[in-house]
């Protein structure tokens, strides 16, 4: 109770000396960490109809396969992921894209927990099941070059939020790799194979535990179920994903 008050009278002081402003613009806000009513009303939720597999939002109701768990897409029909189901926040359109890629991209590293708390809301139920939290990883030298690793980052947030431990070291990527964006469904799959492996000891951590992999933005699938696919091999019993933003399918998006 003690600790309580001091950390709201810390919390006032602070306000006192650097009012709240809001994360993407220079508007007043009530408290540190949020967004004015003009910034908040320009992101996308992402919510029912969904690919009940990896998230991935339909345009309207009546599109996907029945299958057992919920309505699927045409890609995860097709190719079913390693990981079991992947939630996100937000569609990665402008209004994400304000917080995501200052926090990608320019150390606004203050992104994080405001992006943890949507998608606490989004995963609740991929959390209130999960054993362990587990970013995806950055090749070194792509950490190096960007001094932090965004999905830790969150990952490390979402566990404050949750209560579920964070395993950041767990999942390694052992070597580069190429963007992504441009590929096929094939090349992903040849450019990632052997690109992720477990630390020494992580098999006799994971063994039958529930993972919640955790990124900033989930596109194709690919990284995370490459990531999913060392994690199951190393003894996982299950692997989801959740993600601050998701990337529509534009092959959905005009039909």
């Amino acid at each position: 109770m003690v600790a309580g008050v001091f950390k709201r009278l810390g919390i006032g002081a602070l306000d006192a000396l650097l009012p709240p402003h809001c994360l993407t613009c220079d508007a007043p806000v009530g408290e540190q960490g949020g967004l004015c009513a003009d910034c908040f009303g320009k992101l996308a939720f992402v919510s029912a109809p969904i690919c009940a597999r990896c998230g991935v939002p339909f345009p309207h109701e009546g599109m996907g396969t029945p299958m057992g768990d919920g309505v699927w897409c045409d890609a995860c029909v097709e190719a079913p992921p390693a990981f079991t189901a992947a939630r996100a926040a937000l569609r990665y359109d402008a209004g994400a894209k304000a917080l995501i890629l200052p926090f990608k991209h320019r150390d606004a590293v203050e992104m994080a927990r405001p992006l943890a708390r949507h998608m606490a809301r989004a995963g609740r139920e991929l959390l209130a099941e999960a054993d362990m939290l587990l970013p995806v990883p950055l090749h070194r030298w792509r950490l190096f070059a960007r001094r932090h690793n965004q999905a830790a980052l969150l990952a490390a947030q979402l566990s404050r939020i949750s209560g579920v431990p964070h395993r950041p070291l767990l999942l390694r990527r052992l070597r580069r790799t190429r963007p992504l964006g441009e590929m096929g469904a094939r090349d992903r799959a040849t450019e990632l194979e052997g690109a992720f492996g477990l630390a020494p000891g992580a098999a006799r951590v994971l063994a039958g535990r529930r993972v919640l992999l955790v990124d900033d933005v989930l596109t194709s699938g690919a990284t995370a179920d490459a990531c999913a696919r060392a994690l199951l091999a190393g003894g996982a019993a299950r692997v989801d994903v959740l993600a601050a933003a998701r990337v529509p399918d534009p092959r959905m998006e005009g039909v």
